[in-house]
């Protein structure tokens, strides 16, 4: 295959994802930091495209570094308690102007850009306003916060309304009360309420790290708001790592389908992990990202997309789409973010007491994570419930992953008759019988 323009493949690939993505609600968090080090523009540029894809835009952005380096040019040195500053009259005053600079700079970038830029005719309409209602965090622990302060609710019919007209929607990290005083916020908690009071379809944090790790260093792809609370709790509270992970498990646990904690330092992460099936970062949902369920009949075109490349290599006898919806009830899949992945399953024979193990596949991409060994335990557990004594299976190329998982060679005379009767003794498949406990 022609390789000259990889960018094709992956554009073709990225094609479902288009059109899951076009007309959904997606709040996005962009760390000051990620201001801070000059990686705004090329995010600017991303907004861009995805809202000329058609997804609805929300986006609040951090100003923490902004208003240190502002501090630390005056003298001022905060009061910080339980991971915030204490905003007194001479921070807040900070914090409102830089606040301000940076919505005004956001707004400028997302205007329609010059020839021969990424933006180029693209025309948006940006906005931002009282859109954050919010309370004080008053007297904790016997400290006055003053001015910091904390969401009290997020105007989600106005934000509607804004989002139904085509605009994209700016949250700064300030939010507004009843008595027309003006709180600062934290962002990340800005973004968790919006999304749960919008019923987004995706929370997206761009922070420092890559997502989350475990103790070995392999990259936690999928987390449910259960696994990810221990390492919530191992967390320094002040620490940016604790207030994602907090907002992604209150989203994930108040209807926000998915939270995904990526990188800012990557300059792919935000399209990587939206258009690639496996992502780049951690996700944390829910719902399960992959599944091993029965297959439907909507399945059928999965089934054959992942078994032909094995039927053409002479791994698995060609299987018709009239055949698979005969036999659909005996399927089991692995499904992963709407792709079949992989597959298994169980023929039956009359009154024989004997099973068939058929059809184990698992797509090439995803082979080595035990996926082969899920489909077969969940298949001998099918088999006990229909009371079968034994499993067999025709193989030419997997006769060791067999007698790894407890088949053992043995003779066409141990078939079904009807088995028996079918056998292609062209193709000369080795026969393997487990006996099940």
């Amino acid at each position: 295959m022609d390789t000259r323009f990889p960018f094709v493949d992956w554009f073709r690939n990225s094609s479902p994802y288009i059109n899951a993505h076009r007309g959904r609600t997606f709040v996005i968090l962009i760390e000051g930091e990620a201001m801070a080090s000059g990686r705004g523009e090329q995010l600017v540029q991303d907004l861009a495209l995805l809202h000329t894809l058609g997804v609805r835009l929300v986006v609040v952005f951090g100003i923490r570094p902004q208003v240190q380096q502002a501090l630390d040019e005056v003298g001022i040195v905060p009061t910080r308690h339980r991971g915030r500053w204490v905003a007194d009259e001479a921070i807040m005053s900070r914090v409102e102007r830089i606040a301000a600079e940076q919505r005004l700079w956001l707004e400028a970038r997302l205007s329609p850009g010059l020839p021969n830029t990424p933006l180029h005719g693209i025309e948006m309409t940006v906005v931002s306003g009282n859109l954050v209602m919010a309370k004080p965090l008053g007297v904790r622990d016997g400290v006055d916060f003053d001015r910091s302060g904390e969401v009290r609710r997020v105007r989600e019919q106005a934000i509607e309304g804004l989002l139904e007209r085509g605009s994209l929607v700016v949250l700064p990290p300030l939010g507004f009360s009843s008595t027309g005083e003006v709180f600062d916020l934290d962002a990340s908690e800005v973004a968790r309420h919006a999304a749960t009071a919008l019923s987004a379809d995706k929370l997206i944090l761009l922070g420092e790290a890559s997502g989350l790790f475990d103790r070995s260093g392999q990259l936690q792809r999928q987390l449910t708001p259960a696994d990810a609370v221990p390492l919530l709790e191992q967390a320094d509270p002040s620490s940016e790592l604790s207030r994602h992970l907090d907002a992604a498990c209150a989203a994930a646990r108040h209807g926000v389908a998915r939270t995904h904690l990526l990188s800012w330092h990557d300059h792919d992460a935000l399209l990587g992990e939206l258009f690639t099936r496996d992502g780049v970062g951690t996700m944390i949902t829910e719902h399960r990202y992959e599944q091993l369920r029965p297959a439907e009949l909507g399945d059928i075109g999965g089934l054959l997309e992942l078994l032909e490349p094995l039927e053409w290599r002479g791994m698995l006898v060609p299987r018709s789409r009239e055949r698979l919806e005969y036999e659909i009830d005996d399927y089991l899949v692995i499904e992963r973010d709407g792709m079949i992945i992989g597959c298994a399953a169980l023929h039956t024979f009359g009154e024989a007491d004997m099973g068939e193990l058929a059809c184990v596949a698992v797509h090439d991409d995803y082979r080595g994570g035990a996926r082969g060994e899920l489909l077969l335990a969940e298949i001998e557990r099918r088999a006990r419930r229909l009371r079968l004594s034994s499993l067999f299976a025709l193989t030419t190329h997997s006769t060791h992953w067999f007698f790894e998982h407890g088949f053992r060679l043995a003779d066409i005379e141990v078939l079904p008759t009807l088995r028996r009767d079918t056998y292609n003794h062209a193709r000369k498949s080795k026969i393997l019988v487990k006996t099940l406990p």
